[in-house]
């Protein structure tokens, strides 16, 4: 979703004898200037003129602030320049082998120059986020494009038109100018121009960066925030689906508070984290894969529950109701091969089903939960309970969903709770309750949608609105960051190509043909160190 950006001049020295259009062009659009739109089976574009006197006349009237604030972009620019050519460097130097490891910034800088953002690895698109990006690449390009135009009229240059245009897949934007009014002006005068793009782009960053700092306080007065998440929509397909509706209020996982949407995120990943990476997992088909976190279940409740014959296979409850196993807290409840086959055949003959409904009702025990445990003493229960925690299948994990429905009743219980200690043990009620999810954590976490804003008034359909404009400013601003680096490289059609042009001009020690000598071999090179970096990526 990339603007494939047509630069709006070619400056060599050949070119301007040879070149009788006044009008600065489209590189894939060979036409002369004309006021009709271009149609092709590869190219369409649409001419816009309205805005051209407009910003002719705003950037004459504010045009020694524009100077000033537009030399400060071409110093931004010559830097993102550099920077971007230091890393094709060394990618290069990488992808021969000459340096080994690599850094957190170049994989950062990589993600946003080659696979567009990061906010894209490991997860699938929905229709709503397509959307997002195409609103964001919108607002991204036109902030680019409006850059370069105000940056020509400050100095006077007259804009013809302003394009909206898609080549083959690709959508983009140009301002097509004066060719020959802008070649004559001083050097550094065009590199202002050429700059323009990639310092509104940075801007651009920076505006959205602040909004979303600053939402919680823009949204005050009609949404809060210091409370947990909302739940805005569980699709069908979601492993919630049946346990969680949109307008229901996330209160914790596994003891631990969730106070936000980006929270809840990150205490299902650091839970995936913890499970898989801190506990040994057996590797033998049957084995057990127990967590250290568990129930203090009543001596009664067991006895009725407890399966006494000795199964082969691991799964021996009956549908809807889970395994448990005794444990104690200086034991290592993890089944490997440490363990001994009488051992394992023990538990499995001492294994009780049980109903998580009821189970999660009770004190919890082990040293997995949240900083808070129900009874306030680790895993220790009382003389007529004992600690069960649940068997899992490996790579599978156990977490305690609690949740709370909106209602006026139920708000005024949520302010009466001292704190969210007490959750952990509420019973199924119209305000909410807690259930199990056993599975992939991390796929659930993402499977819904949440907003950290709940509405003051109420309104279920403005529930909407913090977290499409979250998204939109979160979206541009990652497509804008994007764009002013890929803007920044030294390759053919992008404003890096004219910046460095403008650049080497200043260099009076070389001839005009070493100087377009030496661009071309930088262009060639940046692109080819672009394409192995890219192609880098995909593996």
């Amino acid at each position: 979703m990339m603007e494939v950006e047509a630069r709006r001049i070619r400056r060599f020295r050949n070119q301007r004898h040879t070149n009788t259009n006044t009008n600065t062009l489209l590189p894939l659009h060979l036409s002369s200037f004309s006021h009709h739109n271009t149609i092709s089976c590869w190219y369409c574009d649409y001419k816009i003129f309205s805005f051209n006197k407009p910003l002719f006349n705003f950037g004459q009237t504010h045009a020694r602030f524009l100077k000033v604030w537009f030399s400060i972009g071409v110093g931004f620019a010559l830097s993102v320049l550099l920077g971007v050519t230091l890393f094709l460097l060394w990618e290069l130097a990488r992808a021969l082998h000459l340096c080994g490891g690599s850094s957190k910034l170049g994989n950062l800088t990589s993600a946003f120059l080659f696979r567009f953002s990061p906010l894209l690895s490991g997860l699938s698109f929905s229709l709503a986020d397509a959307g997002y990006i195409c609103i964001s690449t919108i607002i991204s390009v036109s902030v680019h494009e409006v850059g370069h135009a105000v940056a020509a009229t400050s100095e006077g240059i007259q804009i013809e038109y302003i394009a909206i245009f898609i080549a083959i897949l690709f959508p983009g934007a140009l301002v097509a100018f004066n060719n020959e009014l802008l070649q004559s002006l001083p050097h550094f005068t065009a590199l202002r121009v050429y700059s323009a793009g990639i310092w509104h782009n940075a801007v651009c960053c920076a505006a959205c960066g602040l909004a979303l700092f600053l939402l919680p306080l823009l949204l005050f007065p009609f949404y809060s925030s210091r409370h947990s998440p909302m739940v805005l929509n569980v699709p069908r397909t979601s492993p919630l689906s049946g346990f969680l509706v949109p307008g229901d209020v996330i209160l914790s996982v596994d003891n631990v508070p969730i106070r936000n949407a980006q929270e809840w995120l990150e205490i299902n990943t650091l839970t995936y984290d913890i499970k898989l990476n801190n506990v040994n997992i057996s590797q033998h088909p049957g084995d057990l894969w127990l967590v250290n976190k568990g129930y203090c279940v009543p001596t009664v409740m067991m006895e009725e529950s407890k399966i006494t014959e000795s199964l082969e296979n691991q799964d021996v409850c009956p549908s809807g109701l889970a395994s448990f196993v005794k444990v104690s807290c200086s034991a290592n409840i993890t089944m490997d091969d440490s363990q001994s086959q009488t051992d394992i055949l023990n538990r499995k003959r001492n294994m009780y089903c049980l109903n998580a409904k009821d189970v999660v009702k009770l004190n919890k025990c082990g040293d997995h939960w949240g900083p808070v445990a129900t009874n306030g003493s680790g895993c220790t229960c009382s003389q007529d309970e004992f600690c069960l925690a649940p068997v899992q299948e490996p790579g599978l994990v156990w977490v305690e969903i609690t949740y709370s429905s909106p209602s006026p009743e139920c708000s005024l219980q949520e302010r009466n709770r001292s704190s969210v200690s007490e959750t952990s043990g509420i019973k199924e009620t119209n305000c909410g309750g807690t259930f199990i999810f056993a599975g992939d954590v991390i796929s659930m976490a993402h499977s819904i949608q949440l907003t950290s804003y709940q509405p003051r008034l109420g309104l279920k359909f403005v529930a909407y609105l913090p977290n499409l404009v979250e998204k939109i400013l979160m979206w541009t601003f990652h497509v804008s960051l994007a764009l002013a680096l890929l803007n920044g490289l030294p390759v053919y059609f992008l404003d890096g190509e004219y910046i460095l042009e403008g650049t080497l001009s200043h260099f009076t020690g070389l001839s005009p043909r070493k100087r377009k000598k030496v661009l071309r071999l930088c262009l060639f090179g940046g692109l080819l160190i672009s394409i192995i970096a890219f192609f880098q990526q995909l593996l």
